[in-house]
């Protein structure tokens, strides 16, 4: 391998530590944040699942309310006012509901959208949510280490075994870089502690007639997602979209769980 290759493999290495330095350093806004604040249902989801499942959840809390119900063709729409609620992102997800939404629509419509943001935006003052340009920046950092192992191998005119050590030595870095990269979350790691203790805190029941409470249905939702949509909710998940995996309603559902669904009027 030339020697001129370690060069760019050393840069690839520093880039990749760069990023996870980025990712690891408290920034101020998380010097601030309360870890025995626990965020509302919506929050959490964001946390977990991003702006999708952020929607979800308030479409499960308008649903037991009876302000939206599924329509056709795996579509959401409302059912009337968004009921006694002052919830911004439940308030954005309802305005939106001109008209049946799936919901891949419904989370982009732009009062949905706003809603969901400010909730990003306080997040982020918490300390939950990494900041946008370090998030990017470690991103970008990530995605650079294989360009600059190929960009030495190139450089350096590898050829044949002097190639196949280059690529070999290089190929920790990178697979490195990779695994981070598909891995990386907007969440900081005190979201992840966060959603991991309430996990534990909250572990998902077997059967739905375990819980009474509509608001917990809704923590359960922001912290399982599917499992927990699939366990509560089996008609109005299915029949509104709201599943990743369609039969997941219908796997996950006991005989014995058909009665009401907790905090709601129908299933």
């Amino acid at each position: 391998m030339p020697t001129g290759m370690w060069w760019f493999i050393g840069a690839a290495c520093g880039q990749l530590l760069l990023a996870v330095a980025l990712l690891r350093t408290r920034s101020k806004e998380s010097e601030g944040a309360r870890p025995d604040d626990v965020p509302p249902p919506q929050a959490l989801a964001l946390l977990r699942g991003g702006r999708r499942a952020a929607v979800t959840v308030a479409l499960v809390a308008l649903h037991q309310r009876g302000a939206v119900a599924a329509g056709r063709k795996h579509t959401i729409r409302a059912n009337g006012g968004p009921g006694r609620t002052r919830d911004p992102v439940q308030l954005g997800v309802h305005g939106a509901l001109h008209r049946a939404f799936a919901l891949r629509d419904l989370a982009l419509r732009p009062e949905a959208r706003r809603a969901v943001d400010a909730l990003r935006r306080e997040l982020r003052g918490a300390g939950l949510l990494q900041p946008p340009a370090r998030w990017w920046a470690a991103r970008a950092l990530l995605g650079c280490v294989p360009l600059t192992v190929a960009a030495g191998a190139y450089a350096t005119g590898a050829t044949g075994t002097g190639l196949a050590g280059a690529l070999a030595a290089g190929a920790l870095p990178v697979l490195l870089a990779t695994v981070v990269l598909l891995r990386l979350p907007p969440s900081t790691r005190a979201a992840r502690r966060l959603l991991a203790g309430l996990r534990d805190r909250y572990p998902l029941p077997a059967h739905r007639r375990e819980v009474t409470d509509g608001r917990l249905v809704q923590l359960y939702v922001a912290l399982y997602g599917d499992p927990a949509l699939a366990l509560f909710l089996p008609h109005f998940s299915r029949d509104g979209g709201l599943l990743d995996r369609p039969g997941e309603a219908d796997r996950n559902r006991p005989p014995q769980d058909r009665g009401p669904i907790p905090g709601s009027g129908s299933g």
